[in-house]
């Protein structure tokens, strides 16, 4: 019997829709996967074995499975949108046990397209920070389970690494797709503003679902599924800025990184972009704004919510943000930082940088640490990201090159609004002159 774990979302709903393979197959294999690995991964929350089974059968039998663009595809939901019949949990014990009656619209996309959800993975509490730990299990690098797996999309980064599914759902308020799909070796793309619908908790418009995968064109399939539209990758010649430097101010970018930027810069050059050198003029404020909405967005999920129950990390960040919730909701710090950047990207087409400043923090229990110690280590690590969740811009990250642990790096691209397509052209460029290994060797 063909193995079709480890295989691309695209080739597994092409041999579905020609039926060289059922969804039931397809899906039994990726669970019976699941079993195997993720004892050691810690990706899933929840595994709905006997729930996909059967939904699998349903897609087998759907009249118009010729014509699903992701039929029978096994698909991992990030634990804080809605699977119907199933409970939210949001990585906390203070969100109730109760199961959603209907799917977020991201989830009824992807079933509707054919794709079978099989669970819903961990994240770190209310989705804050950029490690993956909590009361439901840790999620680890497929590629070193000494490390996180990032966050707050951990569990879903993780289980695509490790072949356990083609792709996965998740979102991204501060770097919360592109962080894990960094330390994972995956390709992802926060959509900008409005392409995607968001949550029900979007913290101020900055948070953005979008997709996990392990090649460009899954990642491409995905987010024109979730967005309801067509997204064809492409690009023509473009000005490409590059810049090493750190947006937060004091954060020191370890040379892998760095490195990494440097080669794709060239390897771009040699595809006959125009790439210089060149540093957005990120405010000195940006530090503070970043951490006004941050915090702020964590204090609006977390009412309501049994303050005994969360743990102390998140009670002090709600804590904090709860002054910054009216100066968060006004949007003006937003607003001056986009007209702050515009006439960059009037210069460039799109900004090219490392995806990280160094690599994950070890795995362990940060949600019982300190509140100061999990905001250190989160900024060290991933300054890059938040910039693009505050302006609500494109922003896409990448594998290049190898960090000394053996472990794949990762460099972003960002864009202005509309610029999905272009940065997803890049990217395929990339891959196409330095293909990645797509999974983790974790068998």
């Amino acid at each position: 019997m063909t193995d079709w774990t480890g295989r691309t979302a695209t080739d597994i709903a092409a041999a579905v829709r020609d039926k060289q393979v059922t969804p039931r197959e397809v899906v039994e294999q990726h669970l019976a996967r699941i079993a195997r690995l993720d004892g050691r991964i810690g990706a899933f929350r929840e595994v709905r074995a006997d729930r996909a089974l059967a939904e699998a059968d349903d897609t087998g039998a759907r009249p118009d499975l010729g014509e699903l663009p992701l039929a029978g595809v096994p698909v991992a939901v990030k634990d804080n949108l809605a699977v119907r019949g199933e409970s939210t949990r949001v990585g906390s014990a203070a969100t109730p046990d109760s199961p959603a009656a209907e799917d977020h619209v991201t989830v009824a996309r992807l079933r509707a397209a054919g794709a079978v959800v099989v669970g819903m993975t961990n994240v770190p509490e209310l989705c804050v920070f950029g490690t993956t730990e909590g009361p439901y299990g840790t999620a680890r690098n497929p590629w070193d389970t000494t490390r996180s797996a990032g966050g707050s999309s951990g569990g879903s980064a993780a289980a695509v690494a490790a072949g356990m599914v083609p792709i996965a759902l998740g979102n991204d308020g501060m770097g919360s797709l592109r962080i894990p799909a960094a330390n994972c070796g995956l390709v992802t793309l926060k959509p900008g503003h409005g392409v995607v619908p968001a949550g029900t908790s979007d913290w101020f418009g900055m948070s953005e679902n979008g997709p996990l995968a392990t090649t460009v064109e899954d990642a491409t399939l995905m987010l024109s599924v979730l967005a309801d539209r067509a997204f064809v990758p492409g690009t023509g010649h473009l000005r490409i800025a590059l810049s090493l430097r750190s947006p937060l101010a004091g954060v020191t970018v370890s040379e892998p990184y760095t490195s990494a930027a440097r080669e794709a810069a060239s390897v771009l050059m040699g595809a006959g972009h125009l790439v210089r050198r060149a540093d957005p003029p990120y405010p000195a404020s940006l530090g503070v704004t970043a951490l006004t909405h941050w915090t702020a967005g964590t204090a609006v999920d977390a009412r309501g919510l049994d303050p005994r129950l969360l743990a102390r990390r998140t009670r002090v960040h709600a804590a904090l943000g709860r002054r910054f919730v009216t100066r968060a909701q006004s949007g003006e710090a937003r607003q001056a930082l986009r007209y702050g950047l515009e006439p960059f990207f009037d210069a460039y087409d799109v900004l090219l940088t490392p995806a990280l400043a160094r690599r994950s923090p070890k795995a362990g229990p940060w949600h019982e640490r300190g509140w100061l110690r999990n905001v250190a280590a989160n900024s060290a690590y991933s300054p890059f990201t938040p910039p693009w969740n505050l302006t609500g811009w494109p922003a896409l990250v990448v594998p290049f090159g190898t960090l000394p642990s053996g472990a794949p790096g990762a460099v972003q691209l960002v864009g202005r609004p509309g610029s999905e397509p272009v940065l997803l052209g890049l990217a395929a460029g990339i891959e196409g002159r330095r293909p990645w290994r797509r999974t983790a060797p974790v068998d």
